[in-house]
């Protein structure tokens, strides 16, 4: 089984990744359904600051890579040749990938700050935000779980700064090169 990561700032288009892959046929492990899980189990408000809580509790209760030991289990049951993990955040879970699934490939979604802050508003997610401060926030807060150092460790970078069209397209054109490799 191959399996591919995608890694990106908040609303670089992990998300609009992850659809066109699931749209494809690709099984998705979403590795913020993880933390949702977590926070919806303690019975807390699904809000950006409770999220984030979660995620800190967690990395400092099992380590930094705790998000992606979760995630794991889930891409293990997957019968696909492919299969996508959407959202990771920091280099021990790109390690962890690397360990755990031979044939993991690391895609970066770039995307500038503007568009990704008129997304985030546009979008409507409990967790999400409306003012620039917060999205730098957001960003120094993933960047504190080592998102800068997985960033680095893409095989494969995707600009998305276009319309969603142009995104889709490099997004099919990529995932078609990936299934075709042996």
């Amino acid at each position: 089984m191959k399996v591919i990561g995608v890694v990106g700032l908040p609303a670089s288009g992990k998300g609009e990744f992850s659809k066109i892959a699931a749209a494809t046929g690709i099984p998705v492990v979403v590795m913020g359904d993880m933390i949702r899980k977590a926070v919806k189990d303690a019975r807390i408000d699904p809000t950006d600051v409770n999220l984030g809580t979660t995620a800190n509790r967690l990395r400092a209760e099992r380590g930094m890579d705790a998000i992606g030991q979760l995630c794991v289990p889930e891409v293990e049951r997957q019968t696909a040749p492919l299969v996508l993990i959407d959202g990771i955040r920091g280099d021990t879970e790109v390690n962890l990938f690397h360990k755990a699934f031979p044939k993991f490939t690391l895609i970066r979604i770039d995307s500038s700050f503007e568009n990704r802050l008129s997304r985030v508003v546009a979008r409507g997610r409990s967790d999400d935000f409306q003012t620039a401060g917060e999205l730098h926030n957001r960003d120094e807060r993933e960047l504190g779980w080592g998102l800068g150092k997985a960033l680095k460790q893409a095989n494969v970078r995707v600009e998305n700064n276009g319309t969603l069209d142009e995104f889709s397209v490099a997004v099919h054109k990529l995932l078609n090169e990936i299934r075709s490799d042996p």
